[in-house]
C-alpha cells in the first residue's frame, strides 16, 4: 500500500527532517506538476491542467506550504522536525485538490486529446475516491452509494478507486450497480479490493463483474489491483461483453504472461480502443507477445503506454512491429524495458508509419548509439509536429550527438527535451546545444542532468535556451561543472530573457569530477523524501 501524508508517523531517534534542501523542495514541485498534469478522475470532472499551468501552481503551493511548515517548526525550535514535513505534505496535498477542482483556465493551452470525450456535466460522475484509503463494510456502502439508488439519477461515470471493498459491501454494490449500468460509459474500480486476502478479493471482483456484465462502456480501469491471472479472469463476464471501449487501463497489476494471454482472450474487440496503458507489470517477452495481439487488433490507438514491464529484446521487437497497424497514435510511452539495441532498431521502422506521434517516451531502453540513431533518423520524418522526445538512460554518447541534433533541428514544436543520464559530454552537448539554439519558440523543459558534462557543454545549453519565451527548466544537474562554468551559466541566464528561476536545482553537481561523500544532510534529505514519496491528492476528512 502506497503511502499518504497521514501515514506520517513521529520520528524516535534525533534526525532533522526540517528544512527540507532545495533537491527535496525542487523534485517535490515536479512530483505536483506531473499529478497536476497527468489524467484523473477530476480531470475528467474539471478538466486537465496543461503542464505549463501545473507547473506554476505546484510552484506557488509549495511555497506557500513551504513557509507555512516553517513557521510552525520554529514554534517548536527542538522538535525533529516530523510535526513541520507532515504539514507539508498535508496543506499540499488539500491545495493540489483545490487546484484540480478549479480546474484550467481558459488560457490554458490545452493537451493533445487522446479521445474525442463529449462535456459532461458534474452530476454525471460519482466519485467516491476522496480520502484516506479506507476499507467499506455493508454499513457504510449503503451509505456513500445511496446516490445511485435515487430514481432518475444521471450518473454515467463512476470511481470506486481509493475504497477497499469487503464481500459485504460488494453484495451492497452489485445490485446498485446492475440497476444503472445502462446508464453507465465509465468506470473506475482501480484499487478497490487493496489489503484483502485473495479469496475475499477475487469474490469481490466477480461480484463487480457480474453486476456489470453487459454495460457498454468506452472507458474502463481495473488498474492497482493485484490482478494476476486469477484477477483478469474473475472479471471475465465484464471483459467479455466489452466490444466498444475506447480506453483500458490495466495498471500496476501484475499482468504476467498468464494474466496478458488471459486478457487478450477474453476482450472480444480492441478495434475502438484509442487508450490502451499497462504500467508497471511484470508482463515479460512471453506476455508481450499478447499485449502483441491485442495492439495488433487495435487500429485506432491514440495513447500506449507499457513501461516498466520487464520486456527484452523478443518482446520489445514484437510490440515495435505490431505498432505499426497504430498509424493514427499520437502517444507512446515504452519507457523502462530491456529492449536493446535490436529492438530499437526495429521500432525506428515503425516510426516512420506513425505520422501524427506526439509525444515519445523512450528513456531505459538499453538503446546505445545504433539505437538511437536509428530512431532519430527515422523521426526526421516526423519531426515537425513531435512535442516531447524522452531517451535517458541509453548510453548515448557523442557518437550519436550529430545524428539526434539533425533530428532535433526539424522538431520545432518540441516542448520537452529529456536525455538525462547518457555520456554525452562535451563533444556532444556542444552539437546538440547548437541544434536547439535557432527556432525552438516552444520549448518549456531541457534536461541533460547526468551526462559528464563540464564548463563548455553547460555554457552550450544555457546559451541554448536563455531566450526562449516561456521556458521553465533547464537540468544540468549531477555533472562536473566547475564553480567558474556555474558562473557563467548564471551569467548567460541573467543577460537572458528568462531568469535564474529557470535553471534547476545544481545540488548534485561535482566540479571535481568525483563521486560525493555520503553526508547527514543527505541522510535527512533521503528520510524526508522517502515520507515525501507517496504524496496523493488527499480530501481532509
Amino acid at each position: 500500500m502506497d503511502s499518504t501524508p497521514q501515514d506520517f508517523q513521529p520520528r524516535t531517534f534525533s534526525i532533522k527532517l526540517w528544512p527540507p534542501s532545495e533537491s527535496t523542495r525542487l523534485m517535490l514541485v515536479e512530483r505536483m506538476t506531473k499529478n497536476l498534469s497527468t489524467e484523473s478522475i477530476f480531470s475528467r470532472k474539471y478538466g486537465l491542467l496543461g503542464k505549463e499551468e501545473a507547473h506554476d501552481n505546484a510552484k506557488r503551493i509549495e511555497e506557500i506550504c513551504f513557509a507555512s511548515a516553517d513557521e510552525h517548526f520554529k514554534k517548536e525550535p527542538d522538535g525533529d522536525g516530523s510535526s513541520a514535513v507532515q504539514l507539508y505534505a498535508k496543506e499540499t496535498s488539500k491545495l493540489m485538490l483545490e487546484v484540480l477542482k478549479s480546474g484550467p483556465k481558459r488560457t490554458a493551452e490545452p493537451e493533445v486529446p487522446v479521445a474525442d470525450t463529449p462535456p459532461e456535466l458534474a452530476d454525471t460522475v460519482f466519485d467516491i475516491s476522496g480520502g484516506k484509503r479506507a476499507f467499506i463494510e455493508a454499513d457504510e456502502a449503503n451509505e456513500l452509494l445511496s446516490p445511485l439508488t435515487k430514481p432518475g439519477n444521471s450518473y454515467k461515470r463512476i470511481c470506486f478507486s481509493n475504497r477497499s471493498f469487503g464481500i459485504g459491501a460488494a453484495n451492497v454494490a452489485g445490485p446498485i450497480l446492475e440497476s444503472i449500468k445502462k446508464q453507465l460509459m465509465e468506470v473506475d474500480i482501480s484499487d478497490f479490493v487493496a489489503g484483502r486476502p485473495e479469496d475475499e478479493a477475487l469474490d469481490v471482483m466477480r461480484i463487480f463483474s457480474k453486476a456489470l456484465e453487459g454495460a457498454v462502456l468506452r472507458y474502463l480501469n481495473i488498474s492497482d489491483n493485484a490482478l494476476g491471472e486469477k484477477g483478469v479472469r474473475a472479471f471475465k463476464e465484464l471483459l467479455q461483453s466489452q466490444d466498444s471501449l475506447e480506453e483500458l487501463y490495466v495498471m500496476n497489476d501484475g499482468i504476467s504472461e498468464e494474466a496478458a494471454k488471459a486478457l487478450s482472450e477474453l476482450i472480444p474487440s480492441t478495434e475502438k480502443l484509442k487508450v490502451l496503458h499497462f504500467h508497471n507489470n511484470m508482463t515479460g517477452d512471453e506476455g508481450a507477445m499478447y499485449i502483441a495481439k491485442m495492439v495488433k487488433r487495435s487500429p485506432n490507438l491514440e495513447s500506449f503506454r507499457c513501461s516498466a514491464t520487464r520486456i527484452g529484446s523478443d518482446g520489445g521487437m514484437a510490440l515495435a512491429e505490431a505498432l505499426g497497424t497504430c498509424t493514427r497514435l499520437k502517444k507512446l510511452d515504452l519507457r523502462d524495458n530491456l529492449f536493446g539495441v535490436d529492438a530499437g532498431v526495429t521500432l525506428s521502422k515503425t516510426l516512420s508509419k506513425l505520422p501524427d506521434l506526439v509525444e515519445l517516451y523512450l528513456s531505459d531502453l538499453n538503446l546505445e548509439n545504433k539505437g538511437t540513431i536509428a530512431i532519430v533518423n527515422a523521426l526526421k520524418q516526423l519531426a515537425p509536429q513531435l512535442e516531447v522526445l524522452e531517451m535517458a538512460g541509453n548510453e548515448i554518447n557523442a557518437e550519436a550527438a550529430q545524428s539526434l541534433a539533425e533530428c532535433l533541428t526539424s522538431m520545432q514544436s518540441l516542448k520537452k527535451l529529456t536525455l538525462a543520464e547518457n555520456e554525452l559530454k562535451d563533444d556532444g552537448a556542444v552539437v546538440i546545444a547548437k541544434s536547439l539554439e535557432d527556432g525552438h519558440s516552444d520549448l518549456k523543459e531541457l534536461d541533460v542532468s547526468t551526462n559528464m558534462l563540464q564548463r563548455v557543454g553547460a555554457r552550450c545549453f544555457a546559451q541554448a535556451i536563455t531566450n526562449k519565451p516561456g521556458f521553465v527548466q533547464l537540468n544540468i544537474n549531477g555533472n562536473y561543472i566547475s564553480d567558474e562554468g556555474i558562473y557563467e551559466v548564471k551569467d548567460i541566464l541573467k543577460g537572458g530573457k528568462n531568469s535564474l528561476d529557470v535553471l534547476g536545482s545544481l545540488d548534485e553537481n561535482d566540479p571535481e569530477g568525483e563521486a560525493e561523500d555520503d553526508n547527514d544532510e543527505e541522510e535527512d534529505d533521503s528520510e524526508l523524501d522517502s515520507k515525501l514519496q507517496g504524496l496523493k491528492v488527499e480530501q481532509d476528512d
